[in-house]
């Protein structure tokens, strides 16, 4: 129907991940489960395994993006220099790029 507005089961996530909504993590996962695709009822089904820690996610204003960036910078340098350097010298150069 035109001009009721209606918000399908994929899109509620990523609603909620902008908003922190994380609250409302559970009223989507029942809706996915009883009126999504297949695809999106696995998904929900994984979400719920770990319920807790996926709406403390999508509520709390921690991020975990800077200890990432670290981590994907080390392990690029990291697979540049394999087989080529010792220990020592991966050490020194992540330690100066730092």
């Amino acid at each position: 129907m035109l001009g009721q507005h209606r918000e399908h089961p994929p899109r509620a996530p990523l609603q909620s991940l902008r908003q922190r909504r994380g609250h409302l993590l559970r009223d989507w996962i029942q809706k996915a489960e009883l009126g999504g695709p297949e695809a999106i009822g696995l998904f929900a089904d994984s979400i719920r395994q770990d319920l807790h820690a996926v709406t403390a996610g999508l509520t709390l204003p921690y991020s975990s993006g800077i200890v990432e960036g670290h981590v994907n910078r080390i392990k690029t340098i990291k697979r540049q220099m394999y087989g080529r350097a010792s220990f020592a010298l991966l050490r020194a150069r992540i330690l100066l790029q730092a």
